[in-house]
This record gives C-alpha cells, structure tokens and sequence, in this order.
C-alpha cells in the first residue's frame, strides 16, 4: 500500500499525464467508429486501477504515450488508427513483383515490404558467378536503377510506406529508391518508409553481410546523418530480432540483443559526431512474434521500457521520440510446418494478435504455404485478411494496452526486463556488441538456445501439432508459387542493355569520386547517390566498396 506522499505523487503525475496527452488526442482523432462490445457495453479508451489497493499496478507501469511507453507508444493507440498493414513481398522480376505489390494494395493492405534475392542482399549483380541459379529466388533481383523504376511502376511513392528488407548494401537501394522518386516528381523530404540497415544481427544471425564490422558501422552512420536532413521522415534502421528468433534465441535473448545493436548504433553514430536527439527518433525495431502467447505480448512492452531507460538515462536524450520504442512485427516463419499447412493459418492469427496486444506499429503476417515457397496469391490474401480480421472485427483495437495490469502479463514483462538487462550487463562487461560478436559470444548463446529448444521437439517434450503429434498422412500441396528459372538469363539481358544504354564515362567517373570517397571521411551518400544515377549497377557499387573495406569473415563458434 502507498503511504498520503505516494499517493499524491501519483495523482499529479497522472494529472501532468492527462494535459499533455489531451492535445495530443485532439490532433490525432479516434476512429469514427462506436466503441462498444458486441453486447452493447460501452468501452473505455484505457482502463486504470479501481481504487487505491488497485495502485501497485502503476508502479512503472505508467500510462500510454508516456514515459517509460510500456504500454504503447501514443496515447490513443488503435482507437488513432490501426497498425501499417504490410505483407513481405518480391520475387523474380521487377515486373512480377510490381503485380503482386499492386495486388495486395487493391487487397487493403496500407505499406509495401519489398524482399530482395540473395544476390541483391549480398551486394552481387545477376550476371555475378555467384548468383548463378539464386536470382529471384527468394525476393526479387535488382541490378540498377532501372529495376527499382519498374518496380514502383504505378505505384505513388508520396502516398505509400515502403520498408525494404535489405541490409550490407541498404545505401544503395536507398539511393534507387530516392532517384526513382525524384522521377516520379517526389522530392525526397515526402518519402516514408524503413530501411532495415541492421548489420551487426547479419554477423551474429543470418550471414548476408559484405564489409568488416568497423567500415559498416560508418556506412550505417552516413544514412543517419543523410537522411536526417534530406529525408526527415524515414526511418534509417530497423534494428532487428527477428531475425534472431528465427535463428533459434529465446524471448529474452531476442531483446536483449536487438537492444545492445542498438545500443552500438546509438554509440556509433555520437562518435560520428551525431547528436542523440537529431537521429534516434528515426530509429526503429523489428521483433518475431513466435507461439508463447502471454510472453509475446510481454516481450513487446519489456522491450519499449528497457529502451526508454537505455534512452534517458545512459545517452540523455530529450526528446520523447528519441525515447519512444517502435517496432514492426513479422509472425514467425520458422514455426511454419510442411505437415497439415492449413495449421498455420491458426499459428499466424495467435501471433498477429500477440504482436497486436503487445502494441506494435506495423505487422507483417505469414502464408500458410511458406514451408515449401513463396506465398501463392490466395495464401497471401488469407494472411493479410487475418490482419483485418484482428483490426475489424476482434474488438482488441477498442482499447489501449487490453492486457494492462493482468498479474500475469505484468509479471512476464518485469521478468523479461529483468532477464534481458542481466545479458545488457554482460554484453557491456565484453565490450559492447560489436565485441560481443566478434568473440563469438551472441552467436554461441543464440546456437544453444537453438539445439536446445529443436532437442525439445524430436524429444516431444514441445509439442508441434501435425509434426511430432496429432500426425496424419498427406497428399502433397498443389498450386504452389514456383520462379521461373530463366529469370535469371532475363535479368543478365536486361542488366547488359542498360550498361549499354549509359553513359559510360559517367559511370567510370561516379565510381571513382565514390572510391576516393570511401578512402577518405566525407558521407558516402551522396556519391552513392550520383553512381545510381548514371545507372551504376549495384554490383558495381559494392564492388567499388569491398575494393576500400574488405570482405568480412565470419567467425566459427562451434
């Protein structure tokens, strides 16, 4: 029980809290919507505690759009306006991708996610050695600029959210993406959108990195700087867990260490000269929502607190959004099974709606066919119907943080916090992440985690419906989504007209003013700007780049 002094604390808090949300609320209108239950009962925009013994509850907990943001990042929430609908999308060519991103917009869905092929995320143009029989297998191909113009073919890029999933040569495909706007007319102070630019989880997780940790990092620091005076509303990194659950962390450990990359970002970038409040509000995350529904949601508000106090207290920023944790969501692609696939669809709904509860900004939601390929279009608009299914018809969108004040939701959120510091803690002692993951620290917690929790199924000790239990015999899946495998000739002919076309005494002079760049301390941006322009490739770019920094390699943890 709080003494008369605590009270009163609370209630001016709460008093200071309600005048500077009030404002806020009226600049962002509800929806029109009656916010109601099916049964007629009138909701409340947040619900509070009932009476004094209720106040233990608000103990850290706070309010919604107000420091320490566990439970959401806006005051209003849902009641505002719903999450950034966006569906992972690309395949083949930028002509086929370009249909299915127009499909999907026709199907309701509010922001593009483009995924790019392998070659494209390691920095390899389509007539590369190495990307013989990789092109536009996994996302589609992009060679030059002249992709990226028929990609967006049609496609407003003032109106629209785009988030490219690209990492190593995510200055290059930024730069595309701007040149490819300025065609369409659209000045790049209007671009909104997110570039993953995540580095450091490429080396500890998913292995499509090109340079050394240290030329990276200044790569990832010159888009800072860029982008926050040429294009103040993108988002310049989605630091990234996603990618770390899927390679077999825990909860914990998919926070802890999204949290300490951030934390070198942030690092990073002062050391670059950099001011924290003129680049974190621009900063962004992206979680996995995997199948522990309660601890989901938890790890969600865990994750926003831990970082508002990261923010505050160990870089003193000023600015609530420099405070404020946003994340993007993408269900989680390795629970998918080959076994009965119409399972999915009921894995992906539960964790859409842990990820909705948890209070995310944007929600990517999974096909039920992506254990054997890439998404068919019917699979793809069920996936995106169970997001408008959760936002319309669910009722959870009725009412800020739902779970708020659940003994056990606010218990799982004080222990994940708890748990994820202790790694902070121990990450800080190595040196920080990028020391971390050079001695091979992350990478071998993460490979434990992994072997323990796969023990764990063939074990049966967890159990996966229709793969270790509950088993049926099965036809094969029909209809699947297949790449045409002379896309890759395609694309080398199409990539061989366009260094025809150019001017190529341009390119050789852009190229060089880059490398010289590179060899020097002046923001690469806008160099990397000028090559796209004159329809550099990309490979050519990068290769530019790897010429300056090197190649990394990766290092053995078993």
């Amino acid at each position: 029980m709080y003494d008369a002094k605590k009270l009163k604390e609370i209630e001016e808090a709460s008093a200071g809290w309600a005048e500077k949300t009030a404002a806020l609320v009226a600049k962002r209108p509800e929806r029109k919507e009656t916010f109601q239950t099916l049964s007629e009962i009138p909701l409340e925009r947040l619900y509070t505690p009932l009476s004094e013994s209720d106040l233990d509850y608000m103990e850290g907990l706070g309010f919604p759009g107000s420091y320490p943001y566990t439970r959401g990042v806006q005051p209003t929430m849902y009641r505002g306006r719903f999450w950034t609908m966006r569906q992972y999308a690309g395949f083949a060519t930028a002509e086929e991708s370009n249909k299915r991103y127009k499909y999907l917009l026709e199907q309701g869905q509010t922001g593009l996610s483009i995924a790019f092929d392998l070659p494209t995320q390691i920095g390899y143009d389509s007539d590369h050695p190495l990307a013989q029989g990789e092109v536009g297998k996994v996302g589609v191909a992009i060679d030059s600029l002249m992709d990226v113009e028929t990609l967006f073919d049609g496609i407003p890029l003032d109106r629209v959210s785009t988030s490219m999933t690209i990492n190593a040569p995510a200055a290059v495909l930024l730069a595309m993406y701007v040149e490819t706007a300025a065609k369409q007319g659209v000045p790049s102070e209007r671009l909104k959108g997110t570039i993953q630019n995540d580095i450091l989880k490429e080396y500890a997780a998913r292995g499509t990195y090109i340079f050394p940790p240290t030329p990276s990092m200044r790569v990832i620091t010159d888009i800072f700087s860029f982008c926050s005076q040429h294009i103040p509303t993108w988002n310049t990194i989605s630091i990234s867990g996603y990618h770390i659950r899927e390679a077999g962390s825990t909860a914990v450990q998919e926070v802890a260490f999204t949290l300490a990359n951030g934390i070198a970002y942030v690092e990073a970038a002062l050391q670059a000269g950099l001011k924290v409040d003129d680049f974190a509000p621009r900063l962004s995350f992206f979680f996995n929502a995997h199948m522990d529904f309660f601890e989901e949601s938890a790890k969600f508000r865990a994750a926003r607190r831990l970082w508002a106090r990261i923010m505050k207290e160990r870089f003193g920023a000023k600015s609530p959004k420099s405070l404020m944790l946003r994340f993007h969501t993408q269900t989680a692609g390795c629970t998918l099974t080959a076994q009965q696939p119409h399972n999915n669809v009921i894995r992906v709904t539960l964790q859409a709606l842990s990820a909705v509860l948890g209070g995310t900004q944007s929600l990517h939601t999974n096909s039920m066919d992506e254990a054997f390929s890439l998404p068919s279009e019917e699979a793809v608009q069920i996936a995106l119907r169970t997001q408008q299914v959760v936002a319309y018809e669910s009722g959870v969108a009725n009412t800020v943080d739902p779970l708020g004040g659940s003994f056990l939701v606010e218990r799982l959120t004080d222990e994940i916090e708890q748990r994820a510091q202790a790694y902070l803690d121990q990450i800080d002692e190595n040196g920080g992440a990028v020391a971390a993951i050079e001695q091979g620290f992350i990478q071998k917690e993460i490979q434990e985690s992994a072997y323990a929790y796969q023990r764990a199924v063939e074990s049966g000790d967890q159990v996966v419906v229709g793969l270790n239990k509950f088993q049926q015999e099965e036809a094969p899946p029909r209809n699947l989504l297949r790449v045409d495998p002379a896309v890759g000739e395609s694309q080398v002919t199409k990539l061989n007209q366009v260094k025809a076309r150019r001017d190529g005494a341009a390119v050789v002079s852009a190229l060089e003013k880059l490398k010289n760049c590179a060899q020097g301390t002046d923001n690469l941006m806008p160099h990397i700007i000028a090559a796209v322009r004159c329809y550099a490739s990309l490979g050519e770019i990068c290769d530019i780049l790897r010429g300056v920094f090197g190649e990394y390699r990766a290092v053995s943890t078993l």
